[in-house]
């Protein structure tokens, strides 16, 4: 019985084992002590040799794990365990009364927030090189034409600028969504404790502006139950990274054999976006799905739980590391790869000229002549497809079998129908026209210049 109790408590321990992937907060657990030592000592838990011993230790915790690369085999529990089991080995007795005042729940919790703080930052900052990357690549080919896609067929054309620059306004919604999850992490969680807060006299708002936080929690029971800064985090990264699928997506598709619209910079012209450029690719866009999934297991982990600090809850550490990781990654591949393309202008102008553009631009052209949306539709089709069996392009018809259709078509149609009009007349704000798209690029650049 006891060798199973044994075995018991041996799987239970190893169940409950974090540290091989909560070593990452090292630092950040480090210097969560050092405030809260500072904390102990103004509260008289700490007396000033005791609290210049635990400094000591800490620092020394700190440089053994800078030049000693077997420092972390030592097995642990979780990070914050290994750190205390260090530093009473250093100091002794004092290094106990570190965990006075506060549990592993509070003091996780902190170290965590420093550790997204720095990481949404970074996020934020891959995300601004990438609209940068966006900007530039617009303005490299600046009249580039190429077909925008509805509902998965040929539609009006468009400048690649203007595909860029829908790609710039994703990332800034992005960014504004990491700003705002920012916010809310940036609040100290350490003396709420289990649940009820501590008894001891530590000064909070000293903490939280030792460590950088713009406040401290305001409720005990609350902290000890928030999950929500986690769930906001991979939330906001669960859309960013749904973004660069797509663009990833755009990526494949723009440079396959049947697309041809991009191709590698310096590269051969037999060596397209190919191989391992392309498999990671289609990584960044398969690997979006495990983002999701996390967000719907932060969900489905937080919504039975009541009030009160819950075991489960060490589950967010994984779906956030991995969260971070995979969109860090995703950023900083698919920056390069875009960096390092070129536009196929020719290809991209051939596939913007057909009669599917015309059909939708014959429609706006007897619309804007009252005729009704029934009797326009009808007419456009109609056009579109007498070109096709006379072996012509919808431009190339007489103004007599354009009026056969439609008595509302005058001479106007063959300038409505041109490329260059059909851009133009797109001139309203957010559309295509080259005139707004030059201006939104200005502003584009004007507004991570402000930053």
């Amino acid at each position: 019985m006891t060798e199973a109790k044994n075995l018991l408590h041996e799987k239970i321990d190893e169940f409950n084992r974090t540290f091989d992937f909560d070593q990452r907060l090292f630092a950040h657990a480090v210097r969560v002590n050092f405030a809260y030592c500072d904390a102990l000592f103004h509260a008289e838990i700490l007396t000033r040799l005791e609290a210049e011993r635990v400094r000591n230790g800490l620092q020394t915790i700190l440089k053994r794990a800078d030049y000693d690369k077997n420092y972390f085999l030592d097995a642990a529990a979780d990070i914050h365990s290994f750190i205390e089991t260090r530093l009473i080995g250093l100091i002794g007795e004092a290094g106990e009364k570190i965990s006075v005042g506060r549990n592993r729940h509070d003091q996780s919790a902190t170290a965590l927030r420093l550790w997204l703080r720095e990481k949404i930052e970074e996020i934020s900052k891959c995300a601004r090189d990438l609209q940068t990357v966006l900007i530039e690549a617009g303005e490299r080919h600046k009249e580039a034409i190429l077909p925008a896609y509805a509902n998965s067929r040929k539609s009006q054309p468009i400048l690649w600028a203007h595909w860029c620059l829908a790609y710039f306004e994703m990332f800034a919604r992005d960014r504004d969504r990491l700003e705002e999850v920012w916010r809310r992490v940036n609040i100290l969680p350490l003396g709420a404790t289990n649940v009820a807060g501590t008894s001891i006299e530590i000064d909070r708002e000293e903490v939280a502006r030792a460590l950088q936080f713009e406040g401290v929690s305001a409720n005990s029971l609350d902290a000890a139950s928030d999950t929500d800064y986690a769930i906001e985090t991979v939330g906001a990264c669960a859309l960013l990274m749904l973004h660069i699928s797509r663009l990833a997506e755009d990526l494949i598709r723009y440079n396959s054999t049947e697309f041809g619209f991009l191709e590698l910079i310096d590269a051969p012209s037999d060596f397209p976006l190919v191989g391992k450029t392309s498999e990671a690719l289609e990584l960044i866009r398969g690997r979006s799905a495990g983002v999701l999934g996390h967000q719907t297991a932060l969900f489905s982990l937080t919504k039975n739980l009541s009030l009160g600090s819950h075991k489960d809850t060490q589950e967010i550490y994984s779906a956030i590391f991995d969260t971070v990781d995979t969109v860090c990654s995703g950023l900083q591949i698919i920056l390069l790869i875009f960096k390092n393309t070129r536009v196929n202008a020719d290809k991209t102008l051939a596939a913007a000229i057909g009669d599917y553009p015309a059909r939708a631009e014959l429609f706006d052209y007897l619309v804007q002549r009252n005729v009704s949306l029934k009797t326009a539709r009808i007419s456009a089709d109609e056009i579109v497809l007498y070109a096709a069996a006379q072996g012509k392009s919808t431009d190339e018809l007489s103004l007599e079998e354009f009026q056969k259709f439609s008595e509302s078509i005058g001479d106007d149609i063959f300038h409505h129908l041109s490329l260059e009009q059909m851009l133009a007349s797109k001139n309203q704000v957010g559309g295509t026209a080259p005139e707004r798209v030059f201006e939104a690029l200005e502003q584009a650049k004007e507004s991570l210049e402000r930053e």
